[in-house]
């Protein structure tokens, strides 16, 4: 992983909260806390980053003395790491044209000095987070991720338990994965995919699939996360890898992005519907 990288055993020598929201909770509407901030900057300086682990769609930042730091980069948010020299900025998650030239510049709204160089967290929408924890006893009280579901390829995702959780499930089978209470980690592009894959319709109601469509789908969600992780992603435009690729597995894409394109199997258009607020492509003809 890029950022472990890159920061794993430095030293947090100094903190700049320039936006406290985003250090105050997790709310779209946040109320700004002094306290927090405070609690913030005095817990992490002196620490040293000692991992980093994906849950979901979010960072867990492990720091010496038990202390977590919490991420979210949601729509528009970005981790940019710049050594001391000023030069090899390396940058993840959403892009932001500003930070290939200027940093920090005005999206620039939690700053960490550490020992061989500065961690930037910019965000222009500012609806990301960046939380402190003092202990993982703090951490795992606040229950951050009660309405997450079981990761793709751990041995908790089975077909039974994807099975058991589809069929009595109210709602289209699309919107349902990408809720993230049965499967996490399930975003626009992978839903597409892996609905394709399996060849079922993304506005069928979950409740409805078959246990052997169930079974397909189950296999090519597995199949589908383990061939994105290998290839590094499937960045598009709006994302990019803390190493400043993009990751390759857009490149394999079947449907996601090709509104009226062939489709690969049966030669015949793609189509464009909205499910759950988000475009999304299909096949009429191979998807039923």
């Amino acid at each position: 992983m890029g950022l472990t990288r890159n920061i794993l055993n430095q030293k947090i020598l100094s903190v700049e909260i320039r936006k406290p929201k985003l250090v105050s909770g997790k709310g779209t509407l946040r109320k700004i806390s002094t306290k927090k901030k405070k609690q913030f900057i005095n817990g992490v300086v002196g620490e040293k980053f000692i991992g980093v682990k994906r849950r979901a769609k979010n960072l867990i930042f492990k720091l010496t003395h038990g202390k977590i730091l919490l991420a979210h980069l949601k729509m528009s948010g970005q981790f940019v790491y710049q050594k001391k020299n000023g030069k090899n900025a390396v940058i993840g998650g959403h892009p932001i044209q500003l930070s290939e030239t200027k940093l920090p510049n005005k999206h620039s709204h939690i700053i960490f000095k550490l020992s061989k160089g500065v961690l930037y967290y910019n965000d222009t929408r500012m609806f990301g987070y960046v939380l402190y924890h003092p202990s993982i006893k703090a951490f795992e009280a606040e229950n951050h991720f009660a309405m997450y579901g079981v990761e793709p390829l751990s041995e908790k995702f089975t077909p039974k338990y994807f099975f058991e959780s589809l069929k009595n499930k109210k709602g289209k089978i699309k919107a349902v994965l990408m809720d993230q209470k049965i499967v996490t980690g399930l975003g626009n592009i992978y839903a597409d995919e892996s609905l394709f894959e399996a060849k079922i319709r993304p506005d069928r109601q979950a409740g409805n699939i078959s246990s052997k469509e169930i079974q397909k789908l189950h296999k090519a969600i597995i199949r589908i996360i383990k061939r994105a992780i290998q290839v590094g992603g499937s960045s598009v435009a709006t994302y990019r890898l803390l190493d400043n690729t993009r990751g390759n597995y857009a490149r394999e894409h079947k449907v996601y992005g090709k509104d009226g394109e062939k489709c690969v199997i049966c030669d015949k258009p793609l189509k464009k519907i909205t499910v759950a607020g988000r475009t999304t492509i299909f096949c009429e003809n191979c998807q039923k």
